[in-house]
């Protein structure tokens, strides 16, 4: 469930690009964003580090689209979120010695500490190369690609990224003992 009211905005700003074009569906992901965090400030839930910085990226990227009616702005919103993603693991590990993916995960598993080392640095590589391969779609083809790309492009290698990731720890897991 949290996967599809975190995905809520893009497949929102999908149907709307869809069904108008990418200024309607770039208001629709601002308003979808506030909502969500409107939603769970209004039921006592906790809005996560994340969705703070993803809601200030949409709306600063989203709005900059709005004001001057240019959608480049837009496009290198997931650029900028990945990015900052990236630095912040970078920046939790080395400069504050914590790895962020150890503390977001280590209640449900537990795992030696050189593999949480290594998930830190492929999210880290993740990040990165999704950066990337947001500017290249978003500069090299339509914004019909890439709207297309967005959702289930990024879905996609995001699901095929975890899953191969679940399949490597799991040959690490310590067992609790009973």
């Amino acid at each position: 469930m949290k996967l599809l009211f975190d995905m809520l905005p893009v497949v929102l700003f999908f149907i709307a690009f869809k069904t108008a074009d990418i200024y309607v569906a770039t208001g629709v992901a601002i308003v979808t964003s506030i909502a969500q965090i409107g939603w769970l400030k209004l039921r006592g839930k906790t809005v996560e580090t994340m969705q703070w910085v993803s809601l200030g990226v949409i709306v600063i990227f989203g709005g900059m689209t709005l004001l001057l009616q240019d959608e480049t702005f837009i496009k290198w919103k997931p650029t900028v979120l990945y990015g900052f993603f990236a630095i912040a693991l970078l920046v939790g590990r080395y400069l504050m010695g914590r790895n962020l993916i150890q503390l977001m995960m280590g209640k449900q598993i537990r795992l030696p500490d050189g593999v949480w080392e290594r998930l830190n640095l492929a999210w880290i590589l993740f990040f990165w190369a999704m950066a990337g391969l947001n500017l290249f779609v978003a500069y090299r083809f339509t914004t019909e690609t890439w709207v297309n790309f967005k959702l289930f492009g990024t879905l996609g290698l995001t699901l095929a990224f975890v899953i191969a990731q679940a399949i490597y720890f799991s040959r690490h897991v310590i067992e609790e003992e009973r």
